[in-house]
């Protein structure tokens, strides 16, 4: 139980983890230590202990890493709700504003033009989190942010036990998993970004699936009042703090959340899909394609189909 692993007077983290972090003024750190009566030391002692025994009891159970089995349900749950086959998840960076930390320089400031800590998340097609990366230092991109996790580290290496490739619907050759993210993120085997060049439609399929990872991230950014201001506090600690908000996120969709059901199924949707009697002209272009631009083409076709169409996709048709 996480009461066994903090001590009694740690429990004031309720109050005085968002006193604390909400403020913007630098004295209101101090302050703290008269409205608690304890000093400074013990407070962030208090906020480093209990945010660091958060993450150490709940991530086992609401975060844990996926089996082969989890990713293949995730990619049934993308399919049901986002019509987006063979899905793992949706990747996206989150920059979180911190007070600049002693003899850093530039190192943490990033292209908006504040100083902040990078959250690598994926996120499933509830919005809930798959796996974090926290740490890195704001002046790097999203891209290069995904190349040093731990995560991008371990897709490379084929160390995160994907499940086996398995054909798209209604198809006959197996179609690999992967990850949807935006153009900041390279194109590979097992992720899939825009693309920008022909069947423009398909931009609006990957840009709402990437906006269950960006939506997500945003929105609980915003409704955490921890994250308003500057986080202040020694790196470590902000560290902490970030992984122990994402897996009490988790904790809380998964207890008290509510979960989006279909208003219609699969079989419904492709029912209502015309296929253009005269589809649209593309153009020719030859060149040699990578393995991971074929995968992409491939899937371009798949949403050209009945079976992965979506109604209003021919609209977006330019």
């Amino acid at each position: 139980m996480l009461f066994h692993k903090v001590r009694l007077h740690d429990y004031l983290l309720c109050d005085l983890l968002g006193e604390l972090l909400v403020s913007q003024q630098q004295h209101s750190y101090r302050a703290l230590t008269y409205y608690f009566m304890r000093g400074l030391t013990t407070i962030s002692n208090i906020i480093a202990t209990t945010t660091e025994a958060i993450w150490t009891v709940l991530q086992p159970k609401y975060m844990s890493t996926p089996t082969p089995e989890k990713w293949t349900s995730i990619a049934d749950r993308y399919y049901t709700l986002w019509n987006i086959p063979n899905c793992l998840g949706s990747l996206d960076g989150k920059h979180f504003r911190i007070k600049r930390l002693p003899k850093t320089g530039s190192t943490f400031y990033n292209y908006k033009g504040y100083f902040s800590i990078v959250l690598m998340a994926c996120a499933d097609a509830d919005g809930l989190f798959t796996t974090i990366d926290v740490g890195e230092i704001g002046r790097n991109s999203d891209g290069a942010v995904f190349r040093t996790s731990n995560l991008g580290h371990a897709l490379q290496l084929g160390l995160l036990e994907l499940p086996q490739p398995r054909p798209l619907p209604l198809g006959n050759d197996d179609f690999p998993f992967y990850f949807v993210a935006d153009e900041a993120f390279p194109l590979k085997n097992y992720i899939m970004r825009p693309l920008f060049e022909t069947k423009e439609f398909l931009i609006t399929a990957y840009q709402e699936d990437g906006e269950v990872s960006n939506v997500h991230l945003g929105c609980w950014c915003l409704n955490s009042v921890l994250f308003e201001g500057p986080i202040c506090c020694k790196e470590e600690t902000i560290n902490s703090v970030i992984k122990a908000a994402c897996v009490l996120h988790n904790f809380i969709r998964i207890k008290q959340g509510i979960f989006t059901q279909p208003t219609e199924t699969i079989a419904d949707r492709q029912d209502q899909v015309h296929i253009p009697i005269e589809p649209m002209p593309q153009p020719q272009i030859i060149r040699n394609h990578s393995e991971a631009q074929n995968i992409r083409e491939r899937l371009c076709d798949y949403f050209l189909t009945p079976a992965g169409a979506i109604p209003y996709q021919w609209n977006h048709i330019v």
